[in-house]
């Protein structure tokens, strides 16, 4: 008889728990700056690039990004006249950007130009369970974040690259949701928007291992792909 009360109580206690749970589940962690573990390395030599200030043109991103230093080496000379500094981070997130624009990235540096690209891996490390809007919060408080530092700045806000074979795929059709909501924060100035998805898919919509080898990461080939989707606007830009 004494057991009762015991496993009442127990489930009371329970109670709470449940609740806290649902509230973390309510927290939109895509706006919550944190830092990447692991990086730390790296984002100090970014840091150091920015106490430099030199840079002129800036790519702010993931590990696809981080890639114009491996397969994408050839195409990044197509930057070469604009002192190009690549800011990427494998495995970043939109939280993981807004933690180094607070610790020192881009401080004493003012580019005429930052091509921003981030939210697959809030898409991949959640499963596309996250809202498509929570992700499109965090782009657009990294773009807050950057006006406030970089005040004369523009951005060049690309859409998330597709991932997936099939344009069926759950975390590409989550990426293009995303997307949507991404176009609307160009504002004719100081941000534009630009999707250049579509130049890497084939006829069908699917895409090729040629171009993204393991369907989320660019090959040689689709690193000149991104480079020339983008260099007409770019040059405009950094006019």
């Amino acid at each position: 008889m004494k057991l009762l009360p015991l496993s009442l109580a127990a489930l009371s206690l329970m109670l709470p728990l449940h609740a806290q749970d649902a509230a973390k589940s309510a927290v939109n962690l895509a706006i919550k700056a944190e830092v990447h573990g692991g990086t730390e390395g790296r984002i100090n030599s970014f840091n150091e690039i920015s106490k430099k200030g030199e840079a002129k043109l800036v790519f702010l991103g993931d590990s696809i990004t981080q890639g114009w230093e491996g397969a994408g080496k050839a195409a990044w000379n197509t930057w070469a006249d604009y002192k190009p500094a690549n800011f990427g981070i494998g495995g970043d997130r939109t939280e993981h950007i807004l933690w180094r624009l607070d610790h020192g990235n881009f401080d004493g540096l003012k580019p005429k130009l930052v091509v921003l690209m981030i939210g697959t891996n809030n898409t991949g490390h959640r499963k596309a369970e996250e809202p498509a809007a929570d992700t499109a919060a965090g782009v657009k408080a990294i773009l807050d974040k950057l006006h406030t530092k970089l005040p004369d700045t523009k951005v060049l806000l690309l859409g998330i690259f597709p991932r997936g074979e099939k344009s069926t795929d759950k975390l590409r059709v989550h990426n293009a949701a995303i997307n949507d909501l991404l176009k609307p924060l160009a504002d004719g100035k100081s941000i534009t928007f630009m999707d250049i998805g579509s130049s890497f898919l084939q006829p069908d919509g699917t895409l090729s291992k040629d171009i993204m080898p393991d369907l989320l990461h660019l090959s040689p080939k689709g690193y000149e792909i991104w480079a020339s989707a983008i260099k007409d606007k770019v040059a405009e830009l950094m006019k």
